[in-house]
């Protein structure tokens, strides 16, 4: 009977101990579950997005006036902030100022919407097609590699000065980085989706839109950034080499001639709003974009 009576209590807290354990796991599940999603706050957007970029602009423009208070280059060299915003100023006055940025950013979303055409399927064509990437997938790597002001010349003898000599430069400097990262994404698929996806019939161009494309958009998202900033690069060195009346007035060209006349406020002023289209770009669509794919794969908790 003793026996009995400890293999019976024996049994009896196994089970209590097993009982604890999977309330243990339902409790863990459902503190989970529980996350609470909020959104931020205006004040606290303000202090954590808003005031640190802020802050680091105005020390930036601190130390400028302080180096152009202490001399320590020629004033010709190092103009003072005043002297840039008075470039600025001039520009808008005389209604240039958008001209110069629509010129470019025109030229630049169309040269990328171009890479994007050409540069997705050719990057699920290499990534899903052996015989394609041993062939071209080397080909693809050293082009992104390869400086795109490199393109500028023969583009040029190419095709003459006009926009289609911009957009070949565009495309050449952008389909490799938008090729390249949607490979990369391809190739970080768990093979147990392809092989759900398959035995769900997804197959041929069903499989790279149900599959494929969702579960490498991180990659591809990656190379789509990548892929803006080479047209955006691509697109200034063109405008920079490539100087004719038909081509209008770009940042490029405005950053050349404030060269030719030795103005280094004019100079200041194209660099300034080649930095704020990189920015706007990344701030209005990639993060936006970037922040979305995240949350959607429960990555992001806050909004």
């Amino acid at each position: 009977m003793a026996s009995t009576d400890n293999t019976l209590d024996t049994g009896k807290r196994a089970g209590r101990d097993g009982a604890d354990d999977l309330a243990g796991l339902e409790a863990g599940l459902d503190a989970l579950d529980s996350v609470q999603i909020r959104r931020t706050s205006l004040r606290e957007t303000l202090v954590r997005k808003v005031l640190p970029p802020v802050t680091a602009v105005a020390l930036v423009l601190a130390v400028w006036q302080v180096l152009v208070w202490a001399e320590v280059v020629p004033a010709y060299k190092l103009p003072a902030p005043s002297d840039v915003w008075g470039e600025v100023r001039t520009a808008w006055l005389q209604g240039t100022l958008l001209d110069y940025i629509w010129t470019s950013v025109s030229r630049g979303l169309l040269g990328f919407l171009l890479a994007l055409a050409i540069g997705t399927p050719l990057g699920l064509l290499v990534a899903r097609v052996k015989f394609v990437r041993a062939a071209i997938g080397p080909i693809l790597s050293g082009l992104q590699s390869l400086p795109s002001v490199a393109w500028v010349p023969p583009a040029v003898l190419w095709l003459g000065l006009n926009n289609s000599m911009m957009y070949a430069v565009i495309l050449l400097g952008a389909v490799p980085s938008i090729a390249n990262g949607l490979v990369a994404g391809v190739d970080q698929i768990p093979p147990l989706f392809l092989r759900a996806g398959r035995t769900l019939g997804a197959t041929g161009l069903l499989e790279a839109r149900h599959v494929v494309m969702p579960a490498a958009l991180p990659g591809y998202l990656a190379g789509l950034k990548q892929g803006w900033a080479f047209s955006w690069r691509s697109l200034m060195a063109a405008e920079i080499i490539a100087s004719s009346p038909d081509l209008g007035l770009g940042l490029g060209q405005l950053l050349e001639n404030g060269r030719n006349n030795s103005s280094m406020s004019q100079v200041f002023l194209a660099i300034f709003l080649i930095l704020l289209v990189g920015i706007a770009v990344d701030l209005l669509f990639f993060s936006p974009l970037e922040r979305r794919v995240l949350r959607g794969r429960g990555l992001l908790v806050t909004r």
